[in-house]
């Protein structure tokens, strides 16, 4: 369930991913398809890639969704099995919590600054 990769002279193109064991992939797959209709970390990550990759319309960009997802899983698996620790959920907001609000602000005011705004920033009242 990794990724494939081709990279020469430092350009990192499309690699297909590996068909290793025919026995897990299957199963990985359909418990993935089960983890993105929970809310949770997995399913926004299938949101993530799916949106990504084409969009809820495309067929393709949701089976690649799903594979990154089973990998994911896998990779929790292992983590889980090699430390001996129990899984910790990240939460359906991770991917819009994981950045500080702080540097988020000034890497978009500076971004609209080289766009040719003029920039102030107010507090939003409580």
């Amino acid at each position: 369930m990794c990724p494939g990769n081709h990279e020469s002279a430092g350009k990192r193109r499309f690699g297909g991913r590996c068909h290793d064991n025919q026995h897990l992939q299957p199963v990985l797959v359909e418990a993935a398809w089960s983890a993105v209709r929970h809310p949770g970390y997995l399913r926004s990550l299938y949101h993530r890639h799916v949106m990504k990759n084409g969009g809820y319309r495309s067929p393709v960009a949701k089976k690649k969704a799903i594979v990154t997802v089973a990998h994911a899983m896998i990779v929790i698996i292992w983590h889980v099995l090699a430390t001996g620790k129990p899984y910790h959920e990240l939460g359906e907001d991770y991917f819009t919590t994981r950045k500080d609000p702080e540097k988020e602000a000034q890497r978009l005011i500076a971004k609209l600054q080289v766009l040719g705004h003029k920039v102030t920033v107010e507090l939003a009242p409580a």
